[in-house]
């Protein structure tokens, strides 16, 4: 096995061997080309990005700048809409399910080395996959560690560092991020606190 298969399967290796590095490299270059595309050209941007990663979902889209290692392990489900400025250490796989929002600041990290500093040396790190379910909304500076999983229909509040799995259908917030309560059908009729929608048509 080498060292880019023991990436992809979520154990230590060293991110300078079997052709890794060339890889990365390849990732930035196209990553430079989507950041600096001119606003009037933005029309070309899905074309450019379905070149970045591994899957991209039918009306899905990431304003630039977006900034990620490989892009080719991040899959995006439908209609994702990703706010500016997302970086993904995308070592292991992300998937994001469909519908999902992502606010500005957004960082997720499948990333990570060893706690003490003699298996440290040794240079190996390691990637463990993350993945988001359906109808999520994730708020802004908000940090995603390795090996969650956030259930479908969750909000993530603003500024969260995300350190373990969120379940589905609930709120949560916080550093370390910790579930509030329950979304209910009561939630409904609010669009934002205790401010009642006065459309017929949510």
């Amino acid at each position: 096995m080498n060292q880019k298969e023991r990436m992809l399967r979520n154990l230590p290796y060293k991110a300078w061997m079997d052709g890794l590095p060339e890889e990365r490299l390849d990732c930035q270059k196209k990553l430079w080309e989507y950041n600096n595309l001119p606003p009037q050209r933005w029309e070309e941007l899905p074309a450019l990005l379905k070149n970045i990663l591994g899957g991209l979902g039918e009306g899905s889209g990431i304003l630039p700048p977006l900034r990620c290692d490989y892009g080719t392990n991040i899959f995006l489900g439908e209609h994702v809409e990703v706010n500016y400025n997302l970086t993904v250490l995308d070592v292991g796989r992300v998937t994001i399910g469909d519908r999902v929002l992502i606010a500005p600041n957004v960082s997720i990290y499948t990333a990570g080395h060893p706690v003490h500093p003699r298996s440290r040396r040794s240079g190996y790190e390691y990637g463990i996959d993350v993945s988001i379910g359906d109808d999520v909304w994730i708020g802004g500076n908000v940090t995603i560690l390795p090996g969650v999983h956030i259930g479908s229909g969750s909000v993530i509040g603003g500024g969260s560092v995300v350190t373990k799995d969120i379940p589905a259908n609930v709120i949560a917030a916080g550093n370390p991020c910790r579930v509030l309560r329950p979304i209910t059908e009561e939630d409904r009729d609010f669009y934002f606190r205790d401010r009642r929608f006065d459309v017929e048509d949510y």
